[in-house]
């Protein structure tokens, strides 16, 4: 294949002269990492696994007070490196959610493709509208609305953090936002632990604790006693152009419900090992015909930013799913769910030429499989001539 200017130019199977012979590789896509947090990655190995999601929370609550200022030169240091560690091991576009808008400078110094999302929370918000408002004044006075975009690497829209942090008018005001913004796509935390379903079910447990603890609690939320995903649904949330994160308490009617919205759900199993909610139902997710990609989520629940790691665990929790869906996960469906199936996630003449090539050894047998086995960043080289980090 040829590579013209950042775009792909050719694809054949007949070598053309000054061809250069990668010997034993496969030649794929640059990997999609649906869902991270950059600007948690100074959180690395400071806080410990978890048996309960809570006990994780409240230890991430606690360390996040230590930089007052989220430009602080540690808490940029740590994210400038985690791009970088995320690019070493085959990540070309990122779905990066970020409280601060931190990262959007980085991503855009370190030429990374990337749809970052700027997190909304407020449980018990006076003005949910106004709040909305000014977070999207706030995208258009950085050059980030809509328009500015288009086409480029960088594209920043909102997104609400999870259903027991996110009121339900704040759902519905950032919904309003998203409707009005046609090219934005949006992101929940959703589905990722027991006390989450026991909170939406009936409003008891550990989150309404916690709520209250923080003084976020309003007596005028009523627990709408269905499923995290039936509560979105209602809402008016969910649809094609939002993207599910975790899922792992999910079952076959809340699949269902996802398969007939559109929502892609972004699994990220290793963190969720990490923070004790359990593993993710991959099979269930394929079976039901959902749209999966794959995420690490941040440094602070998982020891690297290698998605060929989350790939390799995936595969063992999901061994009757083919080796080729997955790895469809880890490109296209991801691409394509943050808004960027135009531009990456497949090798075609006219989209971006990044592209990486992983050594394979010649008794591999099935290279798709063996593309699952856990790829180090050693065994990856970038080809795209548009990459100012390209081997």
């Amino acid at each position: 294949m040829a590579i013209e200017q950042g775009r792909i130019a050719a694809v054949s199977s007949t070598p053309t002269s000054g061809a250069v012979d990668l010997g034993s590789a496969v030649i794929l896509p640059a990997l999609v990492n649906a869902h991270t947090h950059f600007e948690l990655s100074y959180l690395r190995d400071v806080v410990p696994p978890a048996t309960r999601f809570l006990d994780w929370i409240a230890a991430i609550m606690a360390a996040r007070r230590r930089y007052a200022d989220p430009r602080d030169p540690v808490i940029l240091a740590a994210a400038r490196s985690a791009i970088d560690e995320a690019r070493a091991s085959g990540t070309g576009l990122v779905g990066d959610v970020s409280n601060t808008l931190v990262t959007v400078p980085l991503l855009r110094d370190a030429a990374m493709a990337a749809r970052v999302f700027y997190e909304l929370l407020g449980f018990n918000v006076a003005d949910p509208a106004a709040r909305v408002r000014q977070a999207r004044a706030r995208l258009n006075d950085q050059g980030q609305g809509e328009g500015e975009g288009e086409g480029d690497r960088i594209r920043v829209g909102l997104a609400p953090h999870a259903p027991y942090s996110v009121s339900p008018a704040l759902f519905s005001a950032i919904r309003d936002d998203l409707s009005a913004h046609p090219r934005d796509v949006s992101t929940v935390h959703l589905g990722e632990s027991p006390e989450e379903v026991e909170f939406i079910a009936d409003g008891t447990g550990a989150w309404r604790n916690l709520l209250v603890t923080l003084g976020a609690w309003t007596d005028a939320w009523k627990a709408p006693g269905v499923s995290p995903v039936q509560y979105l649904a209602d809402v008016g949330f969910l649809d094609s152009r939002v993207l599910v994160v975790h899922g792992v308490q999910l079952e076959g009617g809340d699949l269902a419900r996802l398969r007939a919205l559109g929502a892609t759900v972004v699994s990220c199993p290793r963190s969720n090992r990490y923070v004790g909610v359990g593993d993710p139902p991959l099979e269930a997710f394929y079976a039901m015909g959902v749209t999966v990609a794959f995420g690490t989520d941040s440094l602070a629940s998982v020891g690297d930013l290698n998605l060929f790691g989350e790939l390799a665990l995936a595969r063992q929790l999901a061994p009757r799913v083919p080796a080729r869906a997955l790895l469809e996960s880890a490109t296209r469906c991801g691409a394509v769910a943050l808004g960027f199936g135009d531009e990456l996630g497949t090798i075609e003449v006219g989209k971006r030429g990044a592209l990486i090539a992983v050594q394979v050894p010649a008794d591999a047998g099935d290279v798709e499989e063996y593309l699952l086995s856990g790829i180090s960043p050693e065994m990856i080289m970038w080809l795209d001539s548009e990459n100012p980090k390209a081997q």
